[in-house]
């Protein structure tokens, strides 16, 4: 007889459960961080695979769009209950482990996902794509996020406002301390302002279409959408607005390059160049850099209107693709070709009108794009600026006497906007130009809040739009 006590039998071994949602999501996470991709541009086509393979409806569509984009716009304040909750630096977590933590903390605080689904998936998660080991890992970490709510944990990880203010609303609103500071600098005012505007840059921005004239109406967008589903324009009398879930490539207008989708900010920067006042001729109009073509499309429509060409310009010939495929089909004359604008093949005053929306750190399109605020430091300013005078410089040398350049560009920061273009007016780092300000305010018919003038910046928090800056000037000389 056996005596020896019987021993339980081993539990069977468990190969974790891939979640296609979840699995997406943390693809693109990693997409973002390890080939310094935007997740407007990786998240569609992983969701059109998805799709495709019948993984995925509309509802996992939107979930998966969520915690991507949940993610990445609340990554400060969730690294920073991250670290209260580890007994590490947050800089010895490995990234992939920290994308996986930061959407499960999305999860649980970000989201109505109930505790222990967002847990237990997130653990689950982990176990496919990081090991058993680091799935206990997380598991430990997420059960010590439970405790608190958002309000609790911010109160909890944030320094108080009235001892360190700019570094309070850059754990509350997860920017940066630098962007913080900026945007503040650049907004003026007091607390509430400068709230508004944080909160706003973590707000999922609508998708405005654009009907460009001649070529298609609000009339037909909306007839096509349904009313049900879309808005006119705040500001813009081409622009309409699409209800959420909305695909614009379903529409026929997009997909013929009648219509296309363009934030009312770009909409208004263009219409406000072709309707500013010229001297004598206006017949040739210039975008200095077209790509991706979106306010190069709405100029050609305008330019068409009126017998006037367009030359659109772009330094780099994958761009300058993109420009043609958004002006194919306008009935107007234009051409596209691939030059610099600091070196430009065109002889001094050639044009009537041009736009330099000039390459800049972005800083007011946090909305769509959030990565960009973990991505940009404020050293990379410096990198811009000469290449924003030059720029400048040479569209006004450009444009004929009498004829009017429109700077701009998609961000707020004083360094982007007017202190370049009082340097370059000044002839500081360049010879002086006459030229002279034109009043861009009354060019924005309807517009609130536009400011002292005479050069124009938008905001989300006020607007509705994405932070865009112009100045009109007059060559006088």
């Amino acid at each position: 007889m056996n005596d020896q006590p019987r021993r339980r039998p081993a539990k069977p071994h468990r190969r974790p459960k891939k979640d296609p949602v979840r699995f997406l999501a943390f693809e693109a996470l990693r997409a973002v961080d390890e080939r310094d991709a935007y997740a407007n541009l990786v998240l569609p086509p992983l969701l059109k695979k998805a799709r495709a393979k019948g993984d995925f409806d509309g509802r996992d569509a939107a979930l998966a769009t969520e915690l991507v984009y949940g993610t990445l716009r609340r990554q400060g304040t969730y690294d920073a209950i991250v670290a209260a909750c580890i007994d590490r630096p947050l800089r010895e977590v490995d990234p992939p482990v920290l994308d996986v933590l930061n959407m499960g903390v999305h999860q649980l605080l970000g989201t109505r996902i109930p505790t222990h689904a967002a847990v237990s998936a997130s653990v689950e998660l982990a176990r496919v794509v990081l090991g058993e080991g680091r799935a206990k890992f997380v598991n430990a970490v997420l059960r010590k996020v439970t405790a608190h709510d958002l309000d609790g944990w911010v109160e909890k990880v944030a320094p108080p406002y009235d001892q360190d203010a700019e570094d309070h609303l850059a754990v509350v609103h997860s920017h940066p301390r630098w962007i913080v500071s900026a945007l503040w600098d650049a907004l003026g005012g007091g607390r509430a302002g400068i709230e508004d505007l944080l909160e706003a840059d973590n707000e999922r921005p609508e998708v405005t279409l654009v009907a460009r004239p001649g070529r298609s109406t609000t009339e037909e967008l909306v007839k096509a959408l349904g009313e049900d589903s879309s808005l006119p324009g705040r500001w813009s009398p081409y622009a309409v607005r699409m209800a959420e879930g909305g695909e614009p490539g379903a529409l026929e207008a997009v997909r013929e390059s009648r219509a296309g989708v363009q934030d009312e900010g770009s909409q208004l920067v263009a219409a406000a160049l072709a309707a500013a006042p010229v001297e004598g001729r206006d017949t040739r109009w210039l975008d200095g850099c077209a790509g991706p073509g979106g306010k190069a499309a709405l100029l050609a429509a305008l330019a068409a209107e009126r017998g006037a060409t367009l030359l659109a310009a772009e330094k780099q010939p994958h761009r300058a693709r993109l420009v043609e495929r958004a002006l194919a089909g306008n009935p107007g004359p234009y051409q596209v070709i691939t030059a610099d604008g600091t070196r430009p093949p065109w002889l001094p005053g050639t044009f009537d009108r041009i736009l330099m929306d000039v390459p800049c750190s972005g800083l007011g399109a946090l909305r769509r794009r959030p990565e960009s605020r973990w991505r940009r430091r404020a050293e990379d300013l410096e990198a811009f600026a000469p290449l924003q005078r030059g720029l400048l410089r040479e569209a006004l040398k450009a444009v004929r006497v009498g004829g009017v350049v429109g700077y701009a560009t998609c961000s707020p920061h004083l360094a982007e906007t007017r202190v370049v273009v009082e340097d370059v007016l000044k002839g500081r780092g360049g010879e002086p130009v006459e030229a002279e300000w034109i009043d861009a305010r009354p060019l924005m018919p309807g517009v609130p809040a536009l400011g002292e003038g005479p050069d124009v910046q938008l905001w989300p928090h006020l607007h509705g739009t994405d932070a865009m800056y112009l100045a009109l000037l007059r060559r006088t000389g």
